[in-house]
């Protein structure tokens, strides 16, 4: 492919509303192109890569015995009824009426639209297992869509689903999923972990995910070097530390602390340690006010309090709910004396903690040794906060650390929630009938290609590994005035395209230093140089991840470039 006839457009500068090093490298490179907010356009070049993500997860997905098929993306409003995630999906859901008054939706995920599929072929036993596959357009009205592919409005997703006639039939179909996911993101080479996650919307018995560490991750990862354990911080369990000897319980001491609100200030105001304070926040989950209790130091686990209260939708409480609820300023929100009764959950720790600080529900003021269940009651005590570096790991007790990371696959053990809903029914050997039972695995193909760059990239720009890069070789001509460097070119061109090798020959009437920049940005893996020596037979051959640069022949150039193809596919 001559670069002259490629529909692509490079940026020298960085784009102010891109963030990530992705995000900035997709649109600097001219891979994709944005419509709106969190949603992009894939142009030429950029759509050659996503279709080698998508079509190494197509041939292991295959390899796996699933079938591809494909669904509508426009799906009717009953089939999400039916389960109950009409409601449950909230705003995120993307809802639209036809002509004639009938709800629908933007398919935010499959598993309804599959299930009621199998449902309606499958009857016996001797058809099971079986798992179906699509690589599909999704939406979801993301709050806040940002970092590019990573969270966006719309996005592209393998999503399959496995029915099974039992328990151990599952468990065989995760664990297939499991390795065909390794080997997909193996060949992406991409540095991955998996973790135990938080099943969220979709339901379920457990889940899984395929988290790519980076510094930009949307998601704090929780793990134990000691024993591997590692788990979304959305899921992870927090385990309180035992205490030595219990305390004495000291009288409550109303005390003056004008004007201060933060941990931080009353720390530094009362002479106490952050451990020594509970934090009393108030949220509007699903429209009621709930007062949720942290030890100072934590943050509450927006995702556990959800699952807690099997809510839909969370927010910290506007201020004037709050100074209702209080009868103080925000800032002073406690335990006791709360002047409208409302929903209060503590967190484990800190049932476990004597005589703390709290809110005195009264502005410019906090009270001292309060304790649990002598002073106020929680409705609830529960896990409710967000793990933190040290924690004791929920397997060993080892201490856990915490990294970044991006979420590029995510596998579910759904269990029957969805086939005893929708009523996907087969008859046993003995005729009798039973409940399918349903694994729901996804994985994000723009997401996984973003995760690469994030992983593969350096000043320069993206460099892409050989499995997924668009095209594999770039042959540069130094003068397009010069006929024998360019015929050489041109020939190194063709001979690399009859052997099979994605070439482009960067043909156009522009400085040798633009060239080298826009082939270092666009990532290709081997460079191709063709100048002064061109008369005598010799060029120059460099490797995007490498600063060496060889002078070789031209028939040793093109013999090992095919050689390098061959080998890294």
């Amino acid at each position: 492919m001559r670069i002259s006839k490629l529909f692509m457009s490079t940026q020298r500068e960085i784009p102010s509303d891109a963030e990530i090093v992705s995000h900035q490298l997709m649109l600097r490179a001219g891979l994709m192109k944005k419509a709106a907010s969190g949603i992009y356009s894939f142009m030429p070049i950029g759509y050659r890569a996503y279709r080698k993500v998508e079509n190494i997860i197509r041939e292991e997905m295959d390899r796996s015995g699933a079938q591809e098929l494909i669904m509508p993306a426009v799906l009717p409003a009953e089939v999400y009824m039916s389960s109950g995630r009409w409601d449950k999906f909230g705003p995120e859901m993307f809802r639209l009426q036809d002509r004639g008054g009938r709800q629908f939706c933007l398919g935010p995920t499959h598993e309804e639209p599959f299930t009621e599929a199998v449902r309606d072929s499958i009857k016996s036993y001797r058809q099971l297992p079986v798992t179906l596959y699509q690589i599909q357009h999704k939406y979801r009205d993301e709050k806040r869509p940002r970092f590019g592919l990573m969270r966006a409005r719309e996005f592209v997703m393998k999503d399959a689903y496995s029915f099974d006639a039992d328990e151990a039939g599952l468990d065989a179909s995760y664990d297939t999923m499991y390795h065909a996911y390794g080997r997909i993101f193996d060949r992406c080479k991409l540095d991955y972990i998996l973790v135990h996650a938080d099943s969220g919307a979709m339901g379920g018995s457990g889940s899984q995910e395929f988290m790519v560490k980076s510094d930009v991750g949307e998601d704090a990862i929780a793990y134990c070097s000691a024993c591997g354990y590692a788990a979304n911080e959305e899921k992870a369990p927090c385990k309180v530390t035992e205490r030595g000897e219990p305390e004495t319980l000291l009288d409550v001491t109303k005390v003056h602390t004008p004007g201060f609100k933060t941990i931080e200030q009353l720390m530094q105001f009362l002479g106490l340690d952050s451990t020594a304070f509970a934090k009393t926040m108030l949220y509007n989950i699903d429209g009621k006010n709930v007062a949720v209790m942290v030890r100072g130091d934590r943050d509450v686990n927006e995702t556990k309090l959800k699952n807690l209260l099997d809510a839909t939708e969370i927010s910290l409480s506007a201020f004037e709910d709050v100074e209702a609820i209080t009868g103080a300023s925000v800032g002073f929100a406690g335990p006791i004396g709360l002047k409208q009764s409302i929903m209060l959950i503590a967190d484990l720790e800190v049932a476990a903690m004597t005589n703390f600080v709290v809110g005195a529900n009264e502005t410019d003021y906090h009270l001292k040794n309060v304790n649990m269940l002598r002073d106020f009651k929680p409705t609830q005590i529960a896990d409710i906060r967000n793990a933190v570096p040290g924690d004791p790991c929920p397997v060993c007790s080892g201490p856990l650390a915490l990294c970044r990371g991006i979420e590029v696959g995510h596998i579910f053990k759904l269990g029957t929630k969805y086939s005893e809903a929708l009523g996907a029914k087969y008859l046993d050997q003995t005729g009798k009938e039973q409940t399918m039972v349903m694994g729901s695995y996804g994985i994000g193909v723009g997401r996984t290609l973003a995760a690469i760059i994030e992983q593969h990239h350096d000043d320069n720009g993206i460099i892409w590994p050989m499995a997924v890069a668009p095209y594999q070789v770039i042959v540069v001509p130094t003068n397009s005035t010069d006929e024998t460097i360019n015929e050489l070119a041109t020939s190194i061109h063709d001979q690399l395209q009859e052997k099979g090798v994605e070439v482009l020959l960067d043909d156009r009437d522009e400085r040798p230093g633009v060239k080298f920049k826009d082939a270092d940005l666009i990532g290709i893996p081997i460079r191709i140089t063709v100048g002064r020596k061109a008369q005598d037979g010799v060029v120059e051959f460099k490797l995007r991840a490498s600063s060496d640069v060889r002078e070789m022949t031209v028939e040793g150039a093109v013999s090992e470039a095919i050689q390098m193809v061959s080998e890294a596919l």
